[in-house]
């Protein structure tokens, strides 16, 4: 499961693209491109990010708004499938958002985050906030029946600290904040390799979260 090129990003977006723009002209699901690269039918958790952008500096170059955002944690399904259903879920199925207009397309952008597999952790409180690193690990809190996953772009663009992170990524599971420290919950980590449109319909980067730079 190694790590992908910028031309492979670049696809993967543009196909996310895609596939929403085929469903409001077709109503159905984008199949998968018989010239698609081989290397993308490996089975990896990925998500669909829409935000809608709008003028303003920020340190990506635009102020950015969700617009949508779901996909599959554990590499359940192909790249390539997994990555055409999470942006259609995106765009029309998440339940904080009604459903994108075809409208919007040209005032959205779509980013596409290519997931590692989770990773449990363990440990004392002190010992879990020591393992994770903003800008590097995104989280998945379980709890019984109850679970929750922010990217590893949340914290950094919202500015919080690791105890902030955990405590968000808690209540994302419909949990108290403070539930990482309880008993029988189970902290996931993971990382991402993550790139975006600039603009809509433009040019697309590799995401540097960690410094947030762009890579050419």
């Amino acid at each position: 499961m190694g790590s992908l090129t910028l031309k492979h990003g670049e696809y993967l977006v543009k196909l996310a693209r895609r596939a929403v723009e085929n469903y409001f002209i077709n109503g159905s699901e984008l199949p998968i491109p018989v010239d698609a690269p081989k290397e993308l039918m490996e089975k990896r958790g990925v998500f669909t990010t829409i935000y809608r952008v709008s003028s303003g500096e920020t340190l990506i170059g635009m102020a950015k708004e969700l617009r949508g955002c779901i996909g599959f944690p554990l590499p359940i399904k192909p790249l390539l499938k997994a990555t055409i259903e999470s942006a259609l879920s995106a765009a029309f199925e998440d339940p904080r958002f009604p459903p994108l207009k075809e409208k919007e397309l040209d005032e959205v952008i779509f980013e596409v985050s290519i997931l590692t597999p989770p990773k449990l952790i363990e440990g004392t409180p002190e010992e879990i906030r020591k393992s994770i690193k903003i800008g590097r690990d995104g989280l998945i809190i379980q709890r019984g029946f109850m679970s929750g996953l922010l990217l590893p772009q949340v914290p950094v663009e919202y500015e919080w600290d690791v105890e902030t992170f955990l405590g968000q990524a808690c209540m994302k599971a419909g949990l108290p904040p403070d539930a990482w420290i309880m008993k029988n919950t189970k902290i996931y980590t993971f990382q991402a390799e993550i790139f975006t449109e600039i603009e809509p319909k433009g040019k697309i980067i590799r995401l540097m979260i960690e410094k947030w730079q762009r890579s050419e």
